[in-house]
């Protein structure tokens, strides 16, 4: 089991230029309800099954467990996934020590992009970039199960 520690926000900037990674991601979700979510994703070369609780009250981290899984499984699991996906662009983005996952959202999300990035603790200190804007931590509008 792993703990995730991540923070979000939105992009306030020009930051593709600095990517050091492009990857096209489709993900589904076979369950989204309060305690805990269960996602299908598939990227352009390999596909994970990801179990995630809910954060403990007035924490973000959560336990995760993130299973790398056969493309074909993957795509048959996506048959029984709840209805909507969610299609994406993600950018790695060196900042300082860390890395952000900067998601450049398609389809019906077409226009969002949400910068994440994880860390070892909740206090733990990051460079936060030009091209970084407002927070959205812990905003279930900006929580991809409920962009599906």
């Amino acid at each position: 089991m792993g703990k995730e520690i991540e923070r979000k926000f939105l992009t306030a900037g020009e930051f593709r230029h600095l990517a050091t990674k492009k990857v096209n991601i489709v993900q589904a979700y076979l369950c989204v309800d309060p305690v805990r979510t269960i996602r299908i994703r598939i990227t352009d070369v390999k596909a994970w099954l990801t179990i995630k609780g809910a954060p403990e009250k007035g924490h973000i981290g959560r336990n995760e467990w993130e299973l790398e899984i056969p493309g074909n499984m993957a795509d048959d699991m996506l048959k029984v996934c709840l209805p909507g996906r969610i299609e994406k662009t993600r950018y790695l983005v060196p900042a300082g020590s860390h890395v952000f996952e900067v998601d450049e959202f398609h389809g019906k999300n077409e226009g969002l992009v949400v910068a994440e990035i994880e860390l070892g603790s909740e206090d733990e200190e990051f460079d936060r970039p030009d091209w970084l804007g407002i927070e959205v931590t812990g905003r279930p509008e900006y929580q991809n199960s409920n962009l599906i």
